[in-house]
């Protein structure tokens, strides 16, 4: 299908969630230009094969924003994202089934062993995601004091700056690795296609055939 679509833009994520990403994207018919692949390159917009369609490669943590404030009037976002930013111009349409993990809560393996969840009233954590923190544990009227990291998570609370962290885990390796258990899960995390609102409103065609466009191509893999 040779549609030109003006001046649309999608956005996707750096790293590993775009290894996943690729091959769903070419089965829906986008091939980004070949200094999209090269690992030195420095620009952040690329040209498809699409006329009228660019490709924004951005920190996965930057989407729902670029999307929200009409940027990209596509992405490809984490629940985590949505979930941390809840932006009301972001619409997520289509859970794509990539980049599959989970959000828990985590403690030193020597406190899990005496520690009782249900006795919380107050606690320090370390964690990316301070708004879904806050309020995971407000919810159950703890109050939560968060300690917001870009990294290394898993090393705060063997260095004394908390006892628990909130993070994304997928195997778990990494907290065995450094010392930390899984108390609870907060939610299961996966990658969707979002849509800016607005662009939904004015530009409902092109918008809906990109649904359309991912969601066979997430249910022929």
């Amino acid at each position: 299908m040779n549609v030109a679509y003006e001046n649309l833009r999608l956005a996707v994520p750096r790293g590993r969630i775009l290894g996943e990403l690729l091959p769903l994207m070419a089965r829906a018919g986008i091939e980004p230009e070949p200094a999209f692949f090269d690992k030195h390159e420095r620009k952040l917009e690329f040209a498809s094969n699409i006329a009228g369609l660019t490709i924004l490669r951005v920190r996965s943590f930057d989407i729902a924003t670029f999307v929200a404030f009409g940027a990209a009037q596509l992405g490809i976002a984490g629940r985590d994202v949505l979930m941390e930013f809840d932006y009301p111009e972001v619409y997520a349409p289509l859970d794509l089934g990539i980049g599959s993990c989970r959000m828990v809560v985590a403690e030193l393996k020597e406190f899990r062993q005496k520690d009782n969840p249900r006795r919380w009233s107050h606690l320090r954590v370390a964690t990316k995601y301070p708004e879904i923190t806050r309020r995971h544990f407000s919810a159950r009227g703890v109050q939560a004091e968060c300690v917001k990291l870009n990294g290394a998570m898993e090393i705060a609370p063997s260095l004394g700056l908390c006892r628990r962290i909130v993070d994304l885990v997928s195997t778990g390796s990494t907290l065995k690795a450094n010392g930390l258990e899984e108390i609870e899960e907060i939610s299961k995390i996966s990658s969707s296609l979002v849509i800016n609102r607005a662009a939904m409103k004015t530009r409902p065609g092109d918008i809906h055939g990109w649904i359309t466009r991912f969601e066979e191509a997430r249910d022929a893999a």
